[in-house]
């Protein structure tokens, strides 16, 4: 077993369900045991930001739980 980082298999990205009225503008998403990983999903071979899943966690529990996010 490798102790290097793993690649992520395309089959587990996922693209948000807000894009902000945009449909060109998508992030995706892929769950991991330790973390969440996010990128645009029209350069879906540039870097990725990993946010730790308690990290994570915090910040979808900090956001409204009704209505727009943005105005």
């Amino acid at each position: 077993m490798s102790l290097g980082p793993q690649p992520i298999p395309e089959s587990a990205w996922f693209k948000s369900s807000y894009s902000g009225g945009n449909a060109t503008e998508c992030l995706e998403a892929a769950v991991t045991p330790s973390s969440v990983l996010v990128r645009d999903s029209k350069l879906a071979k540039s870097p990725v930001v990993v946010v730790r899943a308690e990290a994570w966690r915090c910040l979808v529990n900090g956001l409204p739980k009704e209505g727009p996010l943005l105005r």
